[in-house]
């Protein structure tokens, strides 16, 4: 077999996909089965897998698809799709595109729902401080349609309860893939306005599809946002929607929101007189009371006899002279004393006296010193007296009178014999004179050795 008979990997591929393509049965398929694989991509397109206890296939959902999908899917999540089967050229496996989703089991609806609830819940706008309702209102906004039997309900009973509010209707798409963003608009726009005291927003009663414009997370967000307080008033009794948990009131009836917007001016008119008449007998009392008081006081000493509202104080001021005027005298004894004080010590320091005890303090200043004078001179002539002893008795000449001399020769003391020699004359010095000596014999000392 020649190779160009041979087909090639995307030749087949092709082919395969062809036959997928043009097979009727795979163009509209229903299928049963549990996410895997699930990891979501915002705003882009979704990949995935189903599969069951014995098969698994791969999934794709376009991004146009996968935003009509009112829940979040989830990993493990049973659900119900519709598609067909195709195959992809890039790895030549079989897949299915998802055109809708929903789960198995429970309504697409009421398990956005409940996730949307869950996350408004965790993020705090159902327990958030509520705004209270103004009690006497001016101007009401109203958000729903314009043909529906809301806005006559809510016309009709302001009418009747509290005519002289004005109802401004807003109107809005209450139903379908549009009236989210138209509700988001209108709220908006009643907000920028400023000048209304009241916001109701409402549709008569209807299925979970119907309603679920007012269970969209725009919508709940922007009646949380909103700086006017929101009356939610959708559906009948029965039905609960995010609106009406984000609300800062909840209506269970068109008619009821209308009631609680405004009072009735009826009763108001009669309250109004009933407090008229409590402040007429209340003034009354306190201008008797008063009056009273007044007659009272005209009574009193002030007025009867005034010269006693100012004796307290002439006391007073007596009281203050006689103090003032000891003071002063005990500050002029004070300084009197200070003076003699000082006066005396001026006495005591005159010059005259100062030099008086100067020459006072030099007298005895010069006795003192001729007295240390004549004893320092005594003990000086007493120490050189000792000290003349002291050297009498160390004098030579006391003891050469004892009969001691010494020999000399040349004019130099003999002090050993090794420096005499025999026949050598020297001199012997005696205490009254000195004799001159010849050297006859030499004998030396026997102790030395020599």
């Amino acid at each position: 077999m020649m190779a160009t008979e041979y087909l090639t990997v995307t030749a087949l591929t092709s082919y395969i996909k062809r036959k997928f393509d043009v097979d009727p049965y795979l163009q509209r398929i229903y299928l049963v089965g549990e996410i895997s694989n699930f990891r979501p991509r915002p705003n882009s397109h979704q990949y995935f897998s189903l599969k069951d206890d014995h098969a698994k296939i791969n999934a794709i959902m376009f991004k146009s698809a996968f935003s009509k999908v009112k829940f979040r899917p989830e990993e493990g999540m049973k659900v119900l799709v519709t598609g067909r089967i195709s195959v992809y050229p890039g790895n030549g496996g079989y897949q299915i595109y998802i055109d809708s989703m929903q789960p198995d089991g429970v309504g697409a609806l009421y398990q956005a729902y409940e996730q949307l609830k869950q996350k408004l819940s965790a993020e705090g706008l159902f327990t958030a401080p509520k705004q209270a309702l103004v009690k006497f209102p001016k101007r009401i906004a109203v958000v729903t349609s314009p043909s529906g039997a809301v806005i006559r309900d809510i016309i009709t009973t302001v009418q009747r309860r509290y005519p002289i509010a004005q109802i401004v209707l807003y109107p809005a798409v209450v139903q379908g893939n549009e009236a989210a963003g138209d509700i988001v608009r209108q709220i908006e726009r009643v907000n920028q306005d400023e000048t209304f005291d009241t916001l109701i927003i409402g549709r008569g009663g209807g299925s979970i599809e119907d309603l679920w414009p007012f269970n969209e997370e725009t919508v709940a967000r922007a009646i949380f946002n909103s700086t006017i307080p929101v009356i939610s008033s959708v559906g009948h009794e029965t039905d609960t929607t995010i609106a009406d948990l984000v609300a800062d009131v909840r209506a269970a009836t068109p008619t009821a929101a209308a009631e609680l917007a405004t009072p009735v001016l009826s009763d108001e008119l009669l309250s109004i007189q009933k407090q008229q008449l409590r402040l007429n007998v209340a003034v009354k009392n306190r201008i008797d009371r008063n009056r009273q008081l007044v007659q009272h006081l005209t009574q009193s000493y002030v007025f009867t006899d005034p010269s006693r509202l100012y004796e307290g104080y002439i006391q007073n001021i007596d009281q203050l002279k006689l103090r003032l005027t000891g003071a002063q005298r005990g500050i002029l004894n004070n300084f009197e004393q200070r003076l003699i004080s000082t006066n005396n010590q001026l006495k005591t320091n005159t010059p005259k006296n100062r030099i008086e005890l100067l020459k006072q303090a030099v007298s005895h200043s010069k006795e003192s010193l001729v007295r240390n004078m004549q004893q320092n001179l005594m003990n000086d002539e007493s120490m050189v007296r000792d000290l003349i002893t002291g050297l009498d008795h160390l004098s030579p000449l006391k003891v050469m009178g004892r009969g001691f001399t010494y020999v000399t020769k040349d004019d130099h003391v003999i002090k050993s014999t090794a420096d005499l020699s025999e026949q050598e004359v020297v001199s012997m010095h005696f205490k009254d004179g000195t004799a001159e000596a010849v050297v006859q014999n030499i004998e030396k000392d026997k102790k030395d050795g020599k």
